[in-house]
C-alpha cells in the first residue's frame, strides 16, 4: 500500500506523513498503555479489517514507531509495542485527548464502540499533577471485568491495564458511569457522592480522588 505525503519540508506536514493515515494513531493510542497481540488491537478497534490492520502494523514497523516482542511467561506469544519515537508520541495523544474531551465529545452516538480499558489514557489526560504534588498513592478502578489502576508518585501518574499489587483505595462503577464521565457528566467525585461508584480504602486518599482527576467541562465549537 503506497504511503502517502504531503511533499511539504515541514516538521507538522512530515509528521502527518508518518502518523496520518486513518487508525494509525489509534493503534498508537492502543500500545501507549503497553504492548498488544494481534487479536487484542482487533478487538479494540472494531471496524478494522484484518488487512488494513496488518498493513497499518507493517507500515509502523517501517517507520520506526512499533516493533515485535515476545511476550514474558506465560503468555510466551508475539505481540507489539512501541519504540521510543512511537512512546514520544504520548504528548500529542494525549492533547488530543483533552481537547476532544472539551470541543468533540457530546452524547455517545447509536454504534459508537466503548471500552471501559480506553479510560487507562483518560485517566492520565484528566490528572491534575499541581493537586499530586508530594502524593504517593495507588487507586484501582474496576469496571465490569475491565481492571486498571494509576500510580502517582509526585505529581507524576503511571495508568496501566490489571490490578495494582498493593492500591491504597479500589474504585468500582459500571460502563454507563464511565461513558457519562466522557461524555461531560460529573467525574469521579460526583461517582462517589451519588453512589453510582462505591470506593473502600484510604479515606484520606479517597478524599483527594475528586480534585486529582477533573474532566474538562464540554463546550460547544461554534459561537
Amino acid at each position: 500500500m503506497e504511503q502517502r505525503s504531503y511533499n511539504q519540508f515541514c516538521a507538522t506536514a512530515r509528521t502527518l506523513d508518518i502518523v496520518g493515515e486513518r487508525w494509525t494513531l489509534l493503534l498508537i493510542r492502543e500500545l501507549l498503555t503497553g504492548p498488544k497481540r494481534f487479536g487484542d488491537l482487533q478487538k479494540s478497534l472494531r471496524g478494522l479489517g484484518t488487512g488494513l490492520l496488518s498493513a497499518r502494523l507493517k507500515q509502523l514497523e517501517r517507520d520506526g514507531l512499533a516493533h515485535k516482542i515476545m511476550l514474558p511467561p506465560p503468555a510466551r506469544t508475539r505481540a507489539y509495542a512501541l519504540t521510543e519515537a512511537g512512546e514520544e508520541l504520548g504528548p500529542a495523544v494525549m492533547a488530543l485527548a483533552r481537547w476532544g474531551m472539551t470541543w468533540a465529545m457530546g452524547e455517545r452516538r447509536e454504534g459508537e464502540a466503548f471500552h471501559p480499558g480506553w479510560a487507562v489514557l483518560a485517566l492520565r489526560s484528566c490528572f491534575v499533577s499541581e493537586a499530586a504534588a508530594g502524593l504517593q498513592a495507588t487507586y484501582e478502578f474496576r469496571v465490569g471485568s475491565e481492571v486498571f489502576h494509576a500510580d502517582i508518585d509526585d505529581s507524576s501518574i503511571e495508568t496501566l491495564h490489571g490490578p495494582a499489587q498493593h492500591p491504597d483505595v479500589v474504585i468500582e462503577t459500571t460502563e454507563d458511569v464511565l461513558i457519562d464521565m466522557a461524555a461531560g457528566k460529573g467525574g469521579f467525585g460526583e461517582a462517589l457522592r451519588n453512589c453510582t461508584a462505591i470506593a473502600t480504602g484510604d479515606e484520606a486518599l479517597l478524599s483527594r480522588l475528586g480534585v486529582l482527576f477533573i474532566w474538562p467541562t464540554p463546550q460547544k465549537r461554534r459561537p
